[in-house]
């Protein structure tokens, strides 16, 4: 059985392809190796799949359609885990056109590709931003989330909708996991978990917006790789006569599930635990709160774990200590 894994010099792609990969499964990874943050991690994550003799990489971006095709046609899947995406909230409104390449166009064709292989189930990243200012919490898989703040989170909420019309038509099985602050060893440049940590160990200052007065659901990358391999395992079946407001109130082989930690952590609280591991004391300059972010984010993971037994197990304080310790020995301090 093979599986494609997109994405897989990313921070979530590369561990759940390491994951897969102890375990002996075959994977064909692809990711386009852009330029969005230093090239050079995406490369050393890389350089830890190699290792793996049933590993095959191949650089391709999924919005090129003749490559997707072309990847098609060399191989058979039976899986795919669609991890591939432009990321970032603040980065989507300076460069918008790049999240509709990858997000929209891309998705499409990797929906095409699920089509035409009839592969037994797609998994693919969701996002928590698709809550935007939803003021009850924590956020459910039931909850309404109609109303985007940024345009990344609304090209995940466009995911979800395409994912829902192919499993409807076609009979595909999709999984649409909605991520919760993902943090970690290995972890993407651009996010405030690695933006701290970096800023700290290194004696700079570190923005924090909305003077501090945010929270989020931070969840360790060991917990999060748990929760997709979890994920894949529970094929969503096409039921009949259900039909309801929520996402997954229908009849198609379709679902959406939260992967979080279920214990939000105030950002001051996750800034004095980097502190603590780092021995150092972080300048802070406040900030008000910037363009499409929200102040909290809380993760309601009961569907997963009932269908699953997922539960995360990485507390803050192991999380942030092993993320400083990976700091250190990466970047030689």
């Amino acid at each position: 059985m093979k599986y494609l894994l997109t994405g897989t010099a990313g921070f979530i792609g590369s561990e759940v392809c390491r994951a897969l990969l102890q375990q002996g499964k075959e994977v064909v990874g692809i990711d386009n190796l852009n330029d969005y943050y230093d090239v050079q991690l995406k490369e050393s994550r890389l350089a830890r799949l190699h290792e793996f003799p049933n590993f095959i990489f191949r650089k391709v971006s999924v919005e090129n359609r003749e490559a997707i095709t072309a990847l098609s046609s060399e191989y058979r899947f039976e899986l795919i885990i669609h991890l591939a995406a432009q990321a970032g909230v603040r980065y989507s409104i300076e460069n918008p056109e790049a999240y509709i390449d990858s997000n929209l166009v891309g998705f499409g064709n990797i929906l095409e590709l699920a089509r035409k292989q009839s592969v037994r189930h797609l998994v693919y990243a969701s996002s928590s931003s698709v809550y935007g200012e939803n003021g009850k919490q924590p956020f459910s898989e039931q909850d309404s989330v109609d109303h985007p703040v940024s345009l990344y989170a609304a090209t995940k909420k466009a995911n979800e909708v395409m994912a829902h019309s192919y499993s409807h038509l076609y009979g595909i099985p999709t999984t649409g996991l909605r991520f919760f602050t993902v943090y970690g060893p290995w972890g993407r440049p651009d996010m405030a978990p690695f933006l701290f940590t970096d800023a700290i160990l290194n004696n700079r200052p570190i923005n924090v917006f909305n003077q501090g007065n945010m929270a989020r659901d931070f969840t360790y990358i060991d917990d999060v790789v748990d929760g997709v391999l979890k994920a894949l395992t529970a094929v969503p079946v096409k039921r009949h006569g259900v039909m309801g407001s929520s996402v997954n109130d229908t009849s198609a082989c379709f679902q959406v599930l939260n992967v979080g930690n279920s214990r939000p952590v105030r950002l001051m609280d996750f800034i004095r635990a980097i502190e603590r591991f780092s021995g150092n004391t972080a300048t802070m300059n406040f900030m008000d709160m910037q363009k499409g972010d929200v102040p909290s984010t809380y993760a309601d993971i009961s569907r997963l774990s009932t269908l699953t037994g997922y539960s995360p197990q990485t507390s803050i304080e192991d999380g942030v200590q092993k993320t400083v310790s990976w700091y250190r020995e990466y970047y030689r301090l």
